[in-house]
This record gives structure tokens, C-alpha cells and sequence, in this order.
């Protein structure tokens, strides 16, 4: 857990409380807060619980202004746009061509393939932040833009036959509450030190091409195991989306929605966990 024991000395995660007292524990000053940390899930004996409000419902509508909501669009291929209450604008897996994409606040990129990133981004773009380092040392984001703090958990890739250690990011986003998560080009399953970085995911964005990244059976073991209340496919090529679907199980409900976007709040989040598959998708 290299990272972690940087974080938090005190977390209330889920109900759950975890106090550390040895003050290596302590959160690193120079990383800002994160709610979505889940270190009671790398303690021994600790159980993690998913919480969730009365009043939960998913649906399609427009965005508001002053709302607590966030929007989030599908772009294309694995790019989905996120816009927070105060009007900042991301865009995953950007690549500076492809989807609908004008030119978000921030970016982030993967480097599996030319489709997940740019080397020259608009320069107008103020925070491009790449899943790897060019020197091949391990990526470290920690950012924050008016109100949403991003991150970012290394993970290898697949590269002329062998494994490029830290090649790309899983990238999280905390925003109103909401901790959403976006799995990017993804080549291996995740160990435990993988899930305690990432933490609680509300909704996640994960690739369902069923052999591109990883097969359906390892990524619906994943998606299961971090219990979020949305999934969102992308990276939709290869193998029908419907067996990933039916991978996933009866737990999960599927929702085919008119749309390419939605808005949703930490108290409209579904009762159960739901496959939102958005218009493009």
C-alpha cells in the first residue's frame, strides 16, 4: 500500500470508521482530502459497506445551474465528458479528435493506443494529465480544479509481448460528493492494493470490448467487486456489450437511455446497481 499510507488518519467511509493511530498514517499535506480513500478496506477484519440515501432514482434530464449534480456525456469510444456543478468540463481518454469534444478544463489520457491520447493538445486545454511518464517512472495526479479533485491509480499495460510497469491510469474524479472512476485502457486484473487506492467508486466507466483490454469474465470480476451503483460501458468494440451484461448478473439492472448524457446526484444514485448504457455507446 505505498500510497495510502500517505493518506488520512481518520476516515469515515460508509458508515464505517477507521482510526489509525500511528501517525505514518497521517494524510500527506501536499495531497488534498480524499472521501473516497477506502483504507477500511485494506485493514485486516474491516468490511466494506456500501451507503446509500433514501430517494434514489436514475434518470435522463438537463443539467442545472447552481445544482449539485454533475453531467456526464458519452464522447465517443472511451472518451466521457464530465461537467461538476461549477461548470468544469473533463474529458477522459482524450485524444483531440474524435467524439464531441470542444476543449475541456482538463484531460486525461492513456497510452495503449494513438485513440486514448494526444501529444499535442490544445494548448488551451489547462490540465492534461497523462496516465504515465515518459521516463517510465509511475504517474502521480493529485488536482484539484475549483471543485473536483482528480487522481490517478497506475496500472501496467501490454507491450511487445511483456508488461510495461505503470503504462497508464485508472483516473478518479471526487465531485459532489460522488467519487467516479474511469477504468481507461486496462490490461490486467487488480490486486488488493489496486482496489484500497482506488477506493469507493459510485460510478464507474469500464471497457467492454471483451479482449481489447481484458476479457468480460475478469472485467465483470472486477466491476462486481467494486459494487458501484453505475456502470457506465465504453470502449465498446469486439464481443457483443450483451455478454458483458449477462456476466454481470441479476444484481445488476440494465438501462438503455435515450440519450447520450445524463445528470445525476449523490441522492439520485439507484437502489440498485445499474448498466447505463448511454446513446453512441
Amino acid at each position: 500500500m505505498p500510497r495510502i499510507l500517505a493518506f488520512l488518519l481518520t476516515l469515515t467511509l460508509a458508515g464505517f470508521t477507521a482510526t489509525a493511530p500511528d501517525p505514518a498514517l497521517a494524510q500527506d499535506p501536499q495531497r488534498p482530502f480524499s472521501q473516497c480513500l477506502a483504507v477500511a478496506q485494506a485493514l485486516p477484519g474491516a468490511t466494506y459497506a456500501s451507503y446509500q440515501p433514501d430517494e434514489m432514482a436514475v434518470e435522463a434530464r438537463p443539467a442545472q445551474a447552481g445544482s449539485r449534480e454533475v453531467e456526464i456525456m458519452f464522447a465517443g469510444h472511451s472518451t466521457y465528458v464530465l461537467t461538476t456543478p461549477e461548470g468544469v468540463t473533463i474529458a477522459t481518454d482524450y485524444n483531440g479528435w474524435s467524439g464531441r469534444v470542444s476543449i475541456p478544463r482538463v484531460v486525461t489520457m492513456n497510452k495503449a493506443h494513438s485513440s486514448h491520447f494526444t501529444l499535442s493538445p490544445d494548448e488551451r486545454i489547462e490540465h492534461v494529465l497523462r496516465g504515465w511518464n515518459f521516463d517510465g517512472t509511475p504517474a502521480d495526479h493529485d488536482v484539484v480544479v475549483d471543485d473536483v479533485y482528480v487522481r490517478n491509480v497506475t496500472t501496467d499495460i501490454r507491450s511487445y509481448g511483456g508488461m510495461e510497469a505503470d503504462g497508464n491510469s485508472i483516473f478518479i474524479f471526487e465531485v459532489a460528493d460522488l467519487c467516479i472512476g474511469h477504468l481507461g485502457h486496462l490490461h490486467h486484473p487488480l490486486e488488493d492494493d489496486h482496489f484500497a487506492e482506488i477506493g469507493r467508486l459510485d460510478i464507474v466507466m469500464v471497457p467492454v470490448d471483451g479482449g481489447l483490454t481484458l476479457s468480460h469474465e475478469a472485467m465483470t470480476g472486477i466491476a462486481r467487486r467494486l459494487q458501484s451503483s453505475i456502470l457506465l460501458p465504453m470502449h465498446r468494440r469486439g464481443r457483443p456489450i450483451s455478454s458483458f451484461i449477462e456476466r454481470m448478473g441479476d444484481r445488476f439492472a440494465t438501462d438503455f437511455v435515450n440519450s447520450d448524457s445524463f445528470t445525476v446526484s449523490a441522492r439520485t444514485l439507484p437502489r440498485q446497481p445499474t448498466i447505463l448504457i448511454l446513446n453512441g455507446v
